[in-house]
């Protein structure tokens, strides 16, 4: 037997199962991989700003993954996203930015865009260059969107009693 990534976010090591994600609560940071790209600083620093709202909750949490893995693994996609990097350095980000309403920017060339009331929710958090990405990274950490982002993403969610 070998060991597999299965297609529902756990680890299968024989016929054990552990789950190492939660669709409803692990956030996905979604970052290019290009040789060009210098955003995975930035999505680090998102990922750390997550980790650290999550209370010791294991599932509250998020992970950095590349564009293409996360393209290419559809399972991904119902997660809660968040693309750092602009159109031209982040596929997921090309994908997203052109629907997504405007949160913030700044002076047309950093900007903070997102879905965050639909399901899954979506933000792009991008810049015309490194500086702006880096500032867009900083307003969403630091002025109160990720925040809210969370709010939407981990408030109570009653369950149903039979």
């Amino acid at each position: 037997s070998t060991d597999s990534a299965p297609q529902d976010g756990g680890f299968h090591w024989g016929q054990a199962t552990m789950k190492l994600v939660d669709r409803d609560e692990t956030v996905m940071v979604v970052v290019g991989v290009g040789e060009a790209n210098r955003d995975r600083p930035f999505a680090v620093t998102v990922r750390d700003a997550i980790d650290s709202r999550g209370n010791g909750q294991f599932y509250r949490r998020a992970l950095v993954v590349g564009d293409q893995e996360y393209l290419d693994r559809p399972e991904l996609h119902r997660h809660p996203t968040i693309a750092v990097g602009g159109p031209g350095v982040n596929a997921v980000s090309q994908r997203l930015v052109a629907d997504a309403p405007r949160m913030w920017q700044s002076d047309e060339r950093a900007f903070v865009q997102g879905d965050i009331e639909g399901i899954p929710k979506r933000v792009v958090i991008w810049g015309m260059d490194a500086g702006a990405t880096s500032r867009a990274v900083d307003a969403f950490v630091g002025e109160g969107l990720l925040d809210l982002l969370l709010d939407r993403i981990w408030r109570f969610k009653p369950v149903a009693i039979v």
